[in-house]
């Protein structure tokens, strides 16, 4: 930075200090805001978050008396490095994101620009009973906000019926560059406040500039714009036409922030389907799926998407077989939404007129087109499981799984969004991949058929000079043969410093002046996101993996980094998954604060720096970025790109604090299997003297919050009493040594493991026998494993070196306990996040060790509880419930590591194989997290998070038995229980003691 561009960056974070704004500027803020989710990385100069447009226009105004570019950004999902800037970013989504008014019969909302998508949608529903709806749904819907959908007027998969976002605008509240406020109308331009003379000033002169530029460039606006309905690229001029009514609000959809910043929108509703139906066409390639579109839009669909066979295959891979729905024989699948129009089928019933239209559909696309065959899709959640697929495309299709090898395959975007007439789709995406092949690259393929969009991830390598350079001479002659096929670079995403350079290839010199023209009316100075339409770079600088090392760190373990330089933390591209507020378990942290650093993705951006080499492992930014992180895992299963925050979070933690002091609490809570070893011995004085103020104190030292009780210990002898009633198939193993639990004679071969963690033993001495009397009863032989450990709490608190010692003993124990022939037996984890250690991070922590074959396949064998007892269901040994009648309804808190590791179904799928009536699902993190909600200072963040689903589940039915096979779970319930007399005195109970033939007490206690 230049002392001159240092100087304007000092006065302006002066000036908007002196007008209230708070900027930020800190290095943790800046990594966070130098991605969105494209290719690129550009350093802004500092952030600022306002809450109203008088706040926006504040900043704009000091941008430009400083001469400082500024860009608006919402959500931070662009893909053509739109959300990025060099100079002051504006973040629309914390603060300005209001629903201001839904008025049904005028079938308009008003919102403002940094609300989401899906919550618009959401506000619609609720203000008019469901009859109508926002129509634009672009994949990113569930975290993109409504400005970035105007500023790249964004689409969707129901874009065949509603067209583009520009369809439904009917005003913009915008701020100019020099910090006026305007409205943009369907018939011109005004100022916001009637009384503000220099904005009013400024409304007739750009009336004025406006037409002008209109009538001097009329016939290249008619001939070269509006050609194709997916025509994104450049300036929507021709809406000043005449013809449109000088419809200046439409002109600035798309302009992509080069114009105004947009803070709120008058828009367009439209009616909502009362039914749709889902048909799924299977064919041999995505050419053969694009030769069928024109035969289907004739039967006025809402939706036309594809996908390809590496999507449907790295989605079951990342999230389990049973993550996506059973489809049609094929390679490549259409998913064509009908809904009950009258128009269709005038005269009819709507109900039998949708069943028949897609009937008469699928028998049309089988007999006489190119489809293999054809599947109608009724279960609601297969459909909802199906249309994740496609919505998780991006972050899917960025780290593939090789559906014939099961390697993993990079792709990136850079030519992901062209679009071409549909009825030449199939033959340009015939032509697109061999053009593919001479460049050497591959590309996946999915995106709105019907609209002829095609969101295509490409193998790109841009690490390299020579990578970098095939990726212009591909992103040139692609722009080429889109042209040719008289279709456009953008189709919804936006040029931005992905394709603006490109732009001479689709237009004239003459329409190229106009945009200039248009862009320079409204920003004089050229501040307004500059990088893209304007001040355009080249396509190839500012890429986010130029210039990072290719090695890895002498103490870094893998986790973070490669030696190959395909870092593992950069699996993050930013698609922004982790900034949704419903739908899943990630990021319960950011949907706890709204703040983009307590995301998954903004901490990945933060170690990505780490990576790169611009900050220290030991930077007070890194320590803050994790320090709200709950090491949950679910962004392991909900993220589209497979990001494991847990696991980089523990190698930073073990670069950061290895030969240094740690925190209070990693020594507390962090040790505690290895002190659950002695407080077995000596439980009865330790639980008196924690009870006491001296043991509350105490407990505060170690780093305990003052709101939790560290929770009772349980004796050796009450576990040893547990054990003891167990059935004689049941043995005990202890460090190579069989003896029986009960007994009965020594065995020396198992049906299965029974392996019983730190936290049963010491903690739940009553799950442990309701394991052991479960399993006892349902196996012949059941190998007892009581003494060995998975290593999670060093994990967590990034003691590796000693979590490998722990797992390389464990992984040899367990790999020595075998079947009767030898063969490898099923091990049963009663801790789910003991489990999830020892099936996830076992292999990865030992791949480099004399012990990783032996972590593989030890690995293999682990399952959950639920998991395991789904097995014996679907066998037809599902052991027996006691009272001889399942529960008919049961409440459910799923473990996060559970969820992410063996399936976010597995609890839901068990109990219905064991006849549950109802299952009720707190789809969330409770909040406590292992030694999270216990730590002094995550009071907040632990308490908001179990008021997102698990206090809401539990108050929806006070009566229910609660499941909660995780030990942080069931504290978490009790913890809720004692502070909100709505939830009921309930215990949250394991699986197993629900099974329990022989409980210890029919009414438990509960939990401290």
């Amino acid at each position: 930075m230049t002392a001159t561009v240092g100087a304007r960056r000092d006065a302006l974070i002066e000036a908007l200090t002196a007008a209230g704004l708070s900027p930020e500027s800190d290095p943790r803020r800046i990594a966070e805001y130098s991605y969105d989710a494209s290719n690129y990385r550009v350093a802004p100069a500092a952030v600022v978050f306002p809450h109203t447009e008088e706040e926006v226009a504040a900043a704009l105004a000091a941008c430009h008396r400083f001469g400082v570019p500024a860009t608006a950004r919402g959500g931070g999902t662009s893909m053509a490095g739109n959300a990025i800037g060099s100079g002051l970013v504006l973040d629309l989504s914390r603060h300005l994101n209001r629903v201001r008014e839904v008025d049904e019969a005028a079938r308009v909302v008003t919102a403002e620009a940094g609300v989401v998508l899906t919550e618009l949608r959401a506000a619609v529903h609720a203000a008019t009973d469901s009859r109508l709806t926002f129509a634009p749904d672009p994949s990113s819907q569930s975290r993109a906000c409504l400005g970035g959908a105007i500023g790249n007027d964004a689409c969707g998969n129901h874009s065949v019926r509603h067209g583009r976002t520009a369809d439904h605008v009917e005003a913009l509240r915008l701020v100019t560059a020099d910090g006026l406020r305007l409205t943009a109308t369907r018939r011109g331009i005004e100022a916001t406040d009637p009384r503000d003379a220099a904005a009013t000033a400024r409304a007739e002169h750009l009336t004025t500039e406006l037409r002008d530029l209109a009538t001097d460039h009329l016939a290249a606006i008619r001939t070269e714009l509006g050609r194709i309905p997916r025509q994104v690229s450049g300036y929507h001029l021709r809406h000043l036409l005449p013809e449109e009514g000088f419809d200046v609000a439409r002109a600035l959809v798309g302009s992509e922030g080069t114009c105004a910043i947009v803070t709120a929108a008058r828009m367009r509703i439209v009616p909502r389907a009362a039914r749709t139906g889902l048909l799924v066409v299977g064919y041999a390639d995505v050419v053969d799926a694009a030769r069928d579109v024109t035969a289907i839009l004739p039967h006025r669909p809402t939706a036309v998407e594809g996908v390809d066979e590496v999507i449907v295959a790295t989605m079951r891979s990342r999230r389990g077989a049973d993550s996506v729905a059973e489809l049609p024989d094929g390679r490549a699948w259409l998913f064509i939404e009908l809904d009950d129009d009258e128009a269709a089928t005038p005269g009819t019933d709507t109900a039998s007129g949708l069943e028949a239209r897609m009937a008469a559909l699928a028998d049309q696309l089988v007999r006489t087109g190119h489809a293999i065959r054809a599947l109608v899709v009724t279960d609601p959640v297969a459909r909802a499981d199906l249309w994740r697929v496609r919505e998780d495309g991006a972050g899917l299709s960025s780290r593939l799984t090789d559906p014939v090898t099961g390697r993993t395959i990079e792709s990136w975007p850079g030519w992901e969004d062209s679009a071409v007439p549909p009825e030449r789709l199939a033959d340009y995406l015939a032509e697109f991949r061999e053009l593919l092949d001479q460049h050497g690259l591959t590309g996946v393929m999915y995106g709105h058929f019907g609209a002829g969009c095609m969101h295509i991830r490409i193998t790109f390598d841009l690490r390299s000079d020579a990578g970098r350079a095939v990726f212009r001479a591909f992103c040139t002659d692609a722009a080429r043969l889109a042209v040719r096929h008289g279709g456009s670079l953008s189709g919804e995403h936006g040029d931005g410093r992905a394709r603006s350079e490109l732009l001479p290839v689709m237009y004239s010199p003459e329409m190229l002046g106009a945009f200039d023209r248009f862009a320079r009316l409204w920003d004089p100075a050229g501040l307004l996101a500059p990088g893209g339409l304007t001040a355009t770079r080249p396509l190839d600088v500012d890429l986010a993996l130029d210039g990072i090392p290719d090695r890895r760190p002498p103490r870094d373990l893998g986790l973070l980094t490669s030696a190959g330089g395909a870092h593992p933390v950069q699996a993050c591209i930013g698609v922004g998954r982790c900034r949704t507020s419903t739908g899943g378990v990630m990021c319960p942290s950011f949907r706890a604060t709204g703040d983009e650093k307590d995301s998954t993705r903004g901490r990945a951006r933060v170690l990505q720096e780490v990576v790169r080499g611009t900050l220290p492992v030991d930077d007070p930014a890194v320590e803050e970025s994790l320090e709200l992180c709950l090491a949950c895992k679910a962004c392991s299963s909900d993220c589209p790109t497979g990001v494991d925050m847990a696991a980089f979070k523990s190698e930073a933690l073990h670069r950061r604090y290895r030969g240094r002091p740690r925190p209070r609490v990693h020594y507390s809570l962090g040790l505690l299997p290895v002190w659950l070893r002695a407080t077995g011995r000596i439980a009865g004085p330790l639980n008196a003297v924690m009870s006491t103020r001296l043991g509350r104190a105490a407990a505060r030292v170690g780093g305990v919050a003052a709101d939790r009780e560290l929770p009772r210990f349980a004796s050796a002898a009450e576990l040893r009493t547990e054990l003891a009633r167990a059935p004689d198939s049941v043995w005990a193993v202890r460090r190579g040594a069989a003896t029986p639990a009960s007994a009965a004679a020594t065995r020396t071969s198992a049906e299965v493991v029974l392996f019983l963690d730190s936290f049963t033993r010491g903690l739940r001495p009553a799950v442990a026998g309701a394991a052991a009397r479960v399993l006892g009863g349902s196996h012949t032989s059941v190998a007892c494993s009581s003494g060995h450990c998975c290593g999670l709490t060093h994990i967590t608190t990034g003691r590796l070196d000693a979590a490998r010692r722990t797992l390389s003993e464990t992984v040899r124990h367990l790999d020595g306990i075998r079947g009767p022939d030898g063969e490898e037996v099923p091990v049963v984890v009663v801790e789910p996040s003991c489990a999830a250690a020892l099936r996830g991070d076992l292999p990865r922590l030992l791949a480099e060790t004399s012990d990783a074959e032996l972590a593989r396949r030890v690995a293999a064998r682990v399952r959950s509880a639920a998991e395991h007892l789904g097995v014996l269901a679907a066998s037809g040994r599902a052991p027996a419930w006691p009272g001889g009648a399942p529960p008919d309804r049961v409440t459910v808190q799923t473990h996060c590591h559970e969820y992410a590791t063996f399936g976010n179904r597995v609890q839901r799928a068990t109990l219905t194989a064991l006849g549950v009536g109802s299952v009720r699902e707190a789809t969330g993190c409770c909040g406590l997290a292992g030694d999270f909600g216990f730590t002094a200072g995550h009071e907040f963040v632990a308490d908001a998070v179990a008021q997102q689903t698990l206090a809401p589940t539990l108050r929806a039915d006070p009566e229910a038995p609660v499941l909660a096979d995780g030990f942080s779970c069931a504290t978490q319930v009790a913890h809720l229980a004692a502070r909100d007399p709505r939830v009921g005195r309930r215990t949250g109970r394991h699986l197993f003691e629900l099974l329990d033939p022989d409980p210890t007490d029919p009414t438990p206690r509960r939990q401290p």
